[in-house]
């Protein structure tokens, strides 16, 4: 059985979304993947070479003013070095985000990551669920409570600390890692067997 390799690659401006880039992780490795955090506003050499070597790379960032913030737009922009040599070609991607509001505009940072990751020529993966918290019997504990279906988006008081990081956005950031890993696992069986 092939172990996927599955790398982070996120921005946290203020702990929220390094809670979130924590629970992906746990839940790829829960799947069987090795995985790697990487925090893009202090990349190095060493691990650029990591995202090239991974066969899952997930994007992570807060949205700020409608959009991923400016570290990661930076390591976005610094990333074409790879988009010159194919480097991420047929990698699989993801994306998780949040905000201090229910909406916030996620939805335009995880179809930035899509975006991205399309001129990458990668393979996206979506959440794989469906809405939580969207009947009168349903609760805001349910995963996917905010009901993204592109990727996983959380949503934290803006005047709560990292600890204020709602448990079923962790738990669907979680079930978003699990997904990245199968599924890495799935094309890796397909390559070989090809």
């Amino acid at each position: 059985m092939t172990t996927p390799v599955v790398s982070i690659a996120y921005h946290s401006g203020y702990g929220h979304t390094a809670v979130l880039a924590e629970a992906v992780r746990d839940g790829a490795a829960d799947a069987g993947a090795v995985v790697h955090l990487i925090k893009v506003d202090g990349i190095t050499a060493a691990e650029w070479e990591l995202l090239d070597a991974s066969d899952a790379i997930v994007f992570g960032s807060p949205t700020y003013m409608g959009t991923a913030s400016g570290a990661f737009h930076q390591f976005a922009e610094d990333s074409s070095k790879r988009w010159f040599a194919d480097a991420w070609l047929d990698k699989l991607a993801a994306g998780f985000t949040n905000s201090g509001s229910k909406s916030g505009d996620k939805l335009h940072t995880l179809q930035y990551f899509q975006i991205l990751a399309g001129q990458h020529g990668m393979h996206w993966i979506n959440l794989g669920l469906k809405p939580g918290w969207s009947t009168s019997e349903a609760s805001e504990n349910d995963i996917n409570r905010l009901g993204f279906f592109s990727g996983a988006a959380g949503q934290t008081h803006a005047d709560l600390g990292p600890e204020g990081v709602h448990k079923a956005d962790i738990a669907t950031a979680e079930h978003l890692g699990r997904r990245v890993a199968l599924t890495a696992r799935t094309f890796a069986a397909g390559r070989a067997a090809a």
